[in-house]
């Protein structure tokens, strides 16, 4: 069996696979892996995302193989294995977004389900995607709106992902879910309309939440989630808390109800420094369970 090339030595010691899977030694029949990308240079706030695969990894172990929701074994039918951590770069963004992307090419016709790192991860991982099928579709859940133009002037962070990504042509349909906390202006708001992104806020999904999924794109579309859309008092550890989120149980229950055709999907800004019991690791790995087992059913 053969491992991913640049996943032979990952940074940091994994204790443990995913979801105690085994590691990806053959790709010919694996229809998904796990990643990690343990990468949080570009945070803004409070740091510790890196140590986030590590942490999920730790959160999973209590994930069996059968889905009762969803009636379904995600593991055996997509051949599920983990891929070990992508070798970041600390301290160099553009160097590590080009081995992220990279790495990302190499995986052909198998669904990447990653584990950040902070949410600057996404957009190298949106380019590779780019190159495999063209523009795809955007869900964002998150409690921030990831579109900002620069941070301390600087144009690669993990609040200026999104329009980045725009900018770069990597994208059609874009909807954001879970949108709250205060702003720096007006102008955010009027952003979103800018730049055509079809964007709902925490009120949205607990008031509305059957006319927001009316709303969520067909096609190849990939999944990103902010673990800080879910409130803090139900995943303290991440880098940006915003209080007023999702339960652990809305999020799980949101997850389940996509129908679109996944080709990626990522958890980012789990910080294991700020979790309290390992509760927001173990959201986060139940998270993934359940889009792969999404992924799974539509096999």
């Amino acid at each position: 069996m053969r491992q991913i090339d640049a996943l032979k030595s990952p940074r940091f010691t994994q204790v443990s696979t995913f979801a105690r899977l085994p590691l990806c030694e053959d790709l010919s029949e694996v229809k998904a892996v796990f990643l990690g990308i343990p990468f949080d240079d570009a945070t803004t706030y409070r740091p510790g995302a890196r140590f986030g695969p590590m942490g999920i990894r730790q959160g999973s172990r209590l994930l069996r193989p059968y889905n009762q929701f969803l009636d379904v074994y995600p593991f055996d039918t997509l051949n599920m294995c983990d891929a070990g951590d992508i070798n970041v770069i600390p301290g160099y963004i553009d160097d590590t977004f080009k081995i992220i992307e990279e790495e990302l090419n190499k995986i052909h016709n198998i669904v990447p389900f990653i584990a950040g790192g902070d949410h600057s991860i996404t957009l190298p991982i949106l380019r590779a995607m780019h190159k495999k099928y063209g523009k795809v579709n955007l869900v964002h859940l998150d409690s921030h709106y990831d579109f900002w133009d620069s941070y301390w002037g600087k144009k690669y962070t993990h609040g200026t992902w999104l329009r980045r990504a725009l900018e770069e042509g990597l994208l059609n349909e874009v909807v954001q879910m879970g949108i709250r906390g205060s702003l720096y202006s007006r102008d955010d708001v009027e952003d979103s309309k800018r730049l055509r992104i079809k964007s709902f806020t925490i009120r949205d999904l607990k008031y509305k939440l059957e006319e927001v999924k009316k709303e969520l794109p067909s096609g190849k579309t990939y999944v990103s989630i902010d673990i800080d859309v879910v409130d803090p008092a139900f995943a303290p550890g991440t880098g940006t808390p915003e209080v007023g989120g999702l339960t652990s149980f809305e999020i799980l229950e949101i997850v389940r109800s996509f129908n679109f055709n996944i080709v990626g999907f990522d958890v980012v800004e789990v910080s294991p420094p700020y979790d309290t019991s390992e509760i927001t690791t173990m959201l986060a790995a139940n998270i993934l369970y359940e889009g792969a087992s999404v992924l799974a059913k539509k096999m």
